[in-house]
């Protein structure tokens, strides 16, 4: 799969905390490629395959009904989710990448073992 970024809590004090996605938005962290194997040799960037997989750092309350009610999203902070290969937008938040996807983009959620 990949590798997700530590973020201390300092950062999520700060501007994650605050960003708060609108209706079923969600805000996503990829996981990072894989550029080494596990015996220290890297792998050519030609080579490394792209990352589909992503963690959820901020969800938004749910899209509503003509009726008004919410329809909160399928995925919560913390999940680990699959990606689909194109959309989401870039969003960058104190020099770290983040992407913003609607809850009906994300393919599906990963269980945890």
């Amino acid at each position: 799969m990949g590798t997700f970024e530590n973020i201390n809590t300092k950062y999520q004090a700060g501007a994650l905390r605050r960003f708060i996605p609108l209706f079923d938005r969600v805000l996503v962290q990829k996981a990072e490629a894989v550029t080494k194997t596990s015996s220290g040799i890297l792998i050519p960037e030609k080579s490394v395959a792209k990352v589909l997989f992503g963690k959820v750092m901020a969800v938004g309350e749910g899209v509503r009904t003509e009726s008004g009610q919410v329809i909160p999203p399928a995925v919560a902070v913390g999940d680990e989710v699959m990606l689909p290969e194109f959309g989401g937008t870039k969003i960058t938040l104190e020099e770290k990448d983040f992407y913003l996807f609607r809850d009906s983009e994300l393919l599906a959620k990963l269980k945890s073992e």
